[in-house]
């Protein structure tokens, strides 16, 4: 797996290119620009065709003794909470929405971030994605306070401040409830 590679994930309906490998680390930019972090084994290279150049550095009796020395039913146990992925995050930041804002009021701005992280929302929703970090800022807590207005429109979602530590105090963390059965 290398940058530019088309991937898939393997137990997801998610799709995306390469964009930086890091050891057993893939990150990989959705078509809706998303930035996710997976292991190489949660995902497959889209086109599955190995170039004649790749093909050729096989060395096909290494593959062949490799799986023969492998011994079945060694498989290693992942614990449900090595499993939960990292959240996604979303920058309501202006600058991160918008090349310029010469020309916009407060009153456009303010409405840019919040139809943002109400598509980012509902996007996280219809992927089944658990976790959203919705990264506004300190400021005078305008923005923020929206943000809580929108999320308790949410049946299937709470919030709460996002990890000190990494964020600050300028994040909320929304955590979606999957299983919610619609009456």
């Amino acid at each position: 797996m290398e940058k530019g590679d088309k991937v898939s994930v393997l137990d997801d309906a998610i799709s995306g290119v390469v964009t930086a490998v890091n050891g057993d680390e893939v990150t990989i930019v959705t078509a809706d620009g998303f930035e996710l972090d997976f292991l190489k084994k949660e995902l497959i290279v889209m086109d599955g065709s190995l170039s004649r150049k790749k093909l050729s550095q096989m060395d096909v009796s290494s593959i062949i003794s490799e799986k023969e020395h492998k011994k079945p039913g060694k498989t290693v146990r992942i614990k449900p909470k090595e499993r939960s992925l990292p959240p996604m995050e979303v920058d309501l930041h202006i600058n991160q929405l918008v090349p310029k804002t010469r020309g916009m009021d407060n009153y456009e701005m303010l409405t840019l971030q919040l139809d943002t992280a109400k598509r980012q929302l509902d996007f996280a929703i219809s992927k089944r994605i658990q976790k959203v970090v919705f990264i506004h800022g300190v400021g005078e807590g305008v923005l923020r306070t929206e943000l809580e207005y929108l999320f308790n429109r949410y049946e299937n979602v709470k919030f709460y401040d996002a990890d000190y530590q990494k964020y600050g105090r300028g994040a909320t963390e929304v955590y979606i409830f999957q299983n919610v059965r619609s009456e």
